[in-house]
């Protein structure tokens, strides 16, 4: 089926009229595994999302595909075994929206982490994950340390320990898996709401009334199976369902703040303790550098968390401790992220002690939830899901599948060859960026970010209209959006088509007005939408900007 925004309502339409074997509640990076995990199978997959895709948990993380070291000091060791070697298939699956990163770990006198202890556990670290031994860890005297980052604190500094983590955007990880899903067959679409779950005469779970929260109509969609993935409102979904028995969710808050690399100028990534004791990652991307995560219990409405004041204050310090030459103020904070983890409850537990393992429930309806869990590990959450739904598939209908086919299927973008071609495949791609009217420079990120769909964006490039207002590399990179990625909204296309609201700030504020004008143009928006979505985007910048001393200050309240 189609991924354009411009034909959601057909799309809607369609999935009303279909039985599946599948519906899957969430379009955040679970739920999105599922999807293209049942697909591949054979499985005739619906997906729902209420907001855009990945506007939750998944596009508000810190951006790492990682092992989770510190989960050795609560001796999670299967954990740490299972998602660390998740790493290495993720990025081999989409290496254009992951990749590598050399991780450095300082070792102080009275610090958390010893040198032996750091030496252990890291060697452990990389024999559970099985890291290839090009990028198994080395330790590093204080000199060397300091050769990797000069900026490092110098008082009481031992070493460190040096290994390998992987980043990735975690927003187009997930929307490129969706895209593979619906490549694969999976009906998928955002914006949509399963607003009350429909039941046989036994009282079993057989689908549920969506609505469209853009367009407003309601369409009952039908499934044999109904899997809950919607993250931090996967208790909500269960009171829906009449099922919230037992074990609950607990969210806790993660809060990161972008710094200019001209103010921050940071050479390495690094790992890094905290006067409290927590662990906090610095690290350098795209001119910028991005410093958290917090970790704090939280009690309000999951689709709007915000930085506090307090929150920033933390990283400030935390900063201020680790690279104390710097002297960042709260003036030098650009933008700022905060999302929301949806961890399950462990009573008299702190916030950075509860378990990330992953769970999965089936209430008396038939409602399977899949709660917990951690972003490395989506497509091992997603197999073991897809396993429990094709057995009772089996058992009940007769019907067979295909054994999981995820550990070496690319995602959307991701068929390049493996991760060892991505530079020669980019280095192509940026030559070919000028007959197209690209610079080498808009080639090469454009293939970084799109993988193998960048010959679509080069395509788009034809129909470059200079009148929109708009630069070529923006033109292509929205239309594509709107047509291939199903963005909706200014916000889906600043935050989570291409990060920029992030990582780029000012260019949001220089491009909002023409990227508004063109969409309400495009997708034939009334002047009540476009004043809807236009409050939307400036409320997303506010919230970016909110406590970081910057622009928009003085409008917090408002």
């Amino acid at each position: 089926m189609a991924f354009s925004s411009k034909q959601r309502s057909d799309i809607f339409q369609a999935m009303s009229g279909k039985r599946y074997d599948l519906l899957i509640v969430g379009g955040g990076i679970t739920g999105a595994g599922i999807a293209l995990d049942a697909a591949s199978r054979g499985m005739t997959v619906a997906l729902v999302e209420m907001q855009d895709f990945a506007a939750g948990t998944s596009s508000r993380s810190t951006k790492l595909v990682h092992g989770g070291l510190r989960y050795l000091k609560q001796f999670e060791v299967k954990m740490v075994a299972e998602v660390g070697r998740e790493r290495a298939i993720v990025y081999e699956n989409g290496p254009h929206v992951t990749t590598p990163e050399w991780m450095l770990l300082p070792i102080y006198r009275d610090g958390t982490f010893g040198k032996w202890s750091t030496s252990v556990g890291l060697w452990l670290y990389d024999r559970l994950a099985g890291v290839k031994r090009s990028e198994r860890r080395t330790m590093l005297t204080a000199k060397q340390a300091l050769a990797k980052e000069p900026l490092l604190k110098r008082d009481g500094l031992l070493g460190g320990g040096y290994y390998v983590e992987y980043r990735t955007d975690d927003a187009r990880l997930t929307i490129e898996v969706i895209k593979k899903a619906a490549e694969l067959g999976a009906d998928v679409i955002n914006y949509t709401k399963a607003e009350q779950f429909l039941y046989d005469e036994r009282g079993r779970i057989i689908g549920a009334r969506c609505r469209d929260m853009l367009g407003g109509l309601s369409y009952d969609i039908r499934a044999k199976k109904v899997v809950n993935a919607a993250g931090p409102w996967v208790d909500a979904v269960r009171d829906q369902d009449g099922s919230k028995t037992g074990k609950r969710l607990r969210l806790t808050k993660g809060v990161h703040i972008v710094i200019d690399q001209k103010r921050f100028p940071l050479n390495q990534a690094i790992y890094f303790d905290t006067p409290d004791g927590r662990m906090v990652f610095a690290i350098p991307r795209d001119g910028k550098t991005y410093v958290g995560t917090t970790d704090t219990f939280y009690d309000d409405d999951p689709a709007h968390p915000a930085m506090t004041e307090e929150d920033r204050d933390y990283l400030l310090k935390a900063i201020r401790f680790m690279f104390p030459a710097v002297g960042i103020t709260a003036a030098d904070v650009e933008s700022s992220w905060a999302g929301v983890r949806p961890l399950i409850y462990e009573e008299g537990k702190d916030p950075s002690e509860i378990s990330r393992k992953d769970e999965i429930w089936t209430s008396p309806t038939g409602l399977i939830t899949i709660a917990g869990g951690k972003l490395t590990g989506y497509r091992k959450m997603a197999e073991t899901v897809v396993d429990l739904v094709a057995k009772q598939l089996e058992k009940e209908e007769g019907k067979t599948f295909r054994p999981c086919q995820t550990k070496q299927l690319p995602i959307s973008g991701g068929d390049i060859g493996g991760s060892h071609r991505l530079p020669a495949f980019t280095a192509e791609k940026a030559k070919e960026a000028a007959r197209y009217g690209l610079t080498e420079e808009q080639g090469a990120r454009l293939a970084k970010q799109y993988g193998t769909n960048v010959d679509r964006l080069f395509a788009l490039s034809s129909q470059y209209d200079r009148s929109t207002g708009l630069m070529r590399e923006t033109f292509v990179r929205l239309v594509y959006a709107i047509e291939e990625e199903m963005a909706a909204k200014p916000t889906d296309y600043f935050i989570r088509r291409t990060g920029a609201l992030l990582f780029d700030i000012d260019a949001v504020r220089r491009e909002k007005e023409a990227v508004m004008a063109f969409m309400a143009r495009y997708l034939h928006w009334t002047k009540e939408e476009r004043d809807i979505y236009a409050k939307e985007l400036d409320r997303e910048l506010r919230q970016a900007t909110l406590a970081t001393g910057g622009d928009d200050r003085q409008i917090i309240n408002q």
